[in-house]
This record gives C-alpha cells, structure tokens and sequence, in this order.
C-alpha cells in the first residue's frame, strides 16, 4: 500500500470516528463518507479474500515455505481486524446519520412551514 493511500485511510478512519462520536457533519459530507466508507470496505473484502486464496494454495503445497504462509496468515489477520472496523465505523456512520436528520427534521417541523396561514 503507498504512503498516501495509507495517508487517505487514515484521514477517513479519522472523521468517521469523530462524525460516530457526535461531530456535526453536512448532509453531503454524510454521503461523501458514506461512499468512501463503503469503497474502503469492499477494497479491504477483496485483499482478505485473495491473502485466503493463497493461504489456501500455500497450505495444498507441502513445498510452500513456512515463512510464507505465517506472512500472509499475519496478513489476513489484520485485513480482517481492519474490515470488522471499517463495518463497526459504517454502521455507526448510519446510526449518526439518522440521528443527524431527525434532528434536522425536528428543527424544521418546530420551526413551522414560513407558508403556513398565521406564520
């Protein structure tokens, strides 16, 4: 992974765990984190699935070198620590997000319709 990937990851781990821990995030800033989120999730759900491809490969070939398959044993390990996070910060994305808009909502609704007779 290059130095501004990893540089990327860090900065979107970062605002999602401050916008699922209660800062205040724009509608469009929801969606953008959402869809970043979700790209995350599916590119770490590809690597775990090919790092047990070739665990599995490695572990049918008797020749296969032991320092090898404990590399990508480590590998897969910590892809799957980082996919349960990047769907614990989603879910919890979600969870924000609606709170975000029922507030929202709720604002608007007590601020009555500037169309409404009387207002």
């Amino acid at each position: 992974m290059s130095s501004s990937t990893q540089k990327l990851d860090l900065a979107l781990v970062t605002r999602l765990r401050q916008v699922v821990a209660g800062e205040v995030a724009t509608e469009a800033e929801l969606r953008a984190l959402d869809d970043e989120a979700g790209g995350w999730l599916r590119a770490t759900d590809a690597q775990l699935r090919a790092a047990e491809d070739r665990l599995t490969k490695m572990n049918a070939d008797p020749a296969a070198p032991l320092a090898e398959i404990a590399a990508d044993v480590r590998r897969a390990e910590a892809l799957a620590r980082e996919r349960d996070e990047a769907r614990r910060l989603i879910d919890g994305l979600e969870r924000r997000t609606r709170e975000l808009r029922t507030a929202w909502l709720k604002h608007h609704a007590d601020a009555g319709s500037p169309f409404a007779p009387g207002s």
